[in-house]
């Protein structure tokens, strides 16, 4: 499914967890595409392929109970509206009775917008994080020292210190991503030049600070990019 906006264009695969595949500034690339790794069935995050951008939901870290980086990129999304230039699709949790809604609106900027509902009968947290997975380069202002070849890394910020972060590429394309730090508090800077097999990306993750949502309860918040 593709959507497209002068200077946007976004594709996305439903079946594939909701993943956005591509987004492209001015017919430039700006997700990492990967190693040539697509398995959505494999047991961790890694295994199945860490490219593109993803919803990481109910959970990051893997526990006893619940799944690497969560269950929302493994389960198929529905699409609910579409047209040329947004798309409204949602997923509903196996594991924790979650049900979240996205909606992409593509403008002058990329407009992401979410809700998340407890559609189960007791109360649970509503956790979140972001994980759009760009493309990296040597020299990139990320706020941590350049990484050797075959490295990474991972950065929290203070919570709610961060409400908006900027990147750019050699080619001269520049993003600045930005949130609602009341809403999204906590943030975490991934970079990786090589490692995990040969990656070579950096995301911004914002996330909830895991509200504590009771039954039929909801909880909504925003994330837009836009070109600088």
């Amino acid at each position: 499914m593709k959507l497209q906006r002068d200077p946007w264009e976004v594709v996305i695969r439903p079946e594939r967890g909701g993943r956005i595949t591509s987004l492209k500034l001015r017919g430039e690339e700006l997700l990492d595409q990967g190693i040539g790794v697509d398995k959505p069935q494999a047991a961790g995050f890694v295994e199945g392929g860490a490219w593109g951008w993803d919803e990481m939901v109910p959970n990051l870290e893997a526990t006893d109970a619940l799944p690497d980086h969560g269950e929302a990129w493994r389960v198929r999304w529905s699409v609910l509206e579409v047209d040329a230039t947004s798309a409204v699709m949602d997923a509903f949790g196996r594991l924790v009775p979650w049900h979240l809604t996205r909606t992409i609106a593509l403008g002058d900027e990329v407009r992401v917008s979410y809700v998340y509902r407890n559609v189960g009968d007791r109360p649970h947290v509503a956790y979140w994080c972001a994980h759009p997975l760009f493309k990296y380069e040597d020299g990139m202002d990320l706020a941590i020292p350049d990484l050797a070849e075959g490295a990474s890394t991972k950065l929290f910020l203070p919570p709610g210190s961060v409400a908006r972060y900027r990147l750019g590429w050699s080619s001269g394309a520049a993003i600045e991503m930005s949130w609602d730090s009341a809403l999204t508090p906590d943030v975490a800077i991934w970079a990786c030049n090589g490692d995990l097999g040969g990656y070579r990306q950096v995301a911004v993750e914002p996330a909830t600070a895991s509200p504590l949502l009771e039954p039929g309860g909801s909880y909504s918040w925003w994330l837009r990019i836009a070109a600088l």
